[in-house]
């Protein structure tokens, strides 16, 4: 049953912008270290982050917010398996919403081009 959905676009740019501004504050603010470290080993790195930055908001929102429990950005890890699916790992605050919410499975989907980086999520519960 779904319990939730969420997505998000982003334009690369902002992305690229926001390193510009803040540098590693904003990296380590937004992403886990495995994250970088994957976008960092690939071609257009940017757009690899914005991908990952419109999946972590797409979670958000199909979460919903309980306005009580704050997710933060590193609370919420997208890496892939080895067949390059992409993943979700949750932990603090997304993981307790997670359980207290009976949420099962948490799928997320990612696309990005030069311009553009789309995450899509959605929120399984067993009825």
């Amino acid at each position: 049953m779904i319990a939730g959905f969420g997505v998000d676009i982003i334009e690369v740019k902002r992305i690229k912008s926001s390193i510009r501004k803040w540098g590693r504050a904003f990296l380590d603010k937004i992403y886990t270290k495995r994250e970088l470290d994957y976008c960092k080993s690939k071609g257009a790195p940017e757009q690899h982050l914005a991908a990952r930055f419109a999946a972590k908001e797409a979670v958000y929102k199909a979460f919903g917010g309980d306005g009580k429990t704050p997710i933060a950005w590193t609370d919420v890890e997208i890496l892939n398996e080895k067949n390059g699916k992409p993943k979700v790992i949750l932990r603090g605050n997304a993981k307790k919403l997670k359980q207290s919410r009976g949420i099962t499975n948490v799928e997320v989907s990612l696309s990005h081009t030069k311009n553009y980086a789309v995450g899509n999520c959605i929120l399984l519960r067993k009825t």
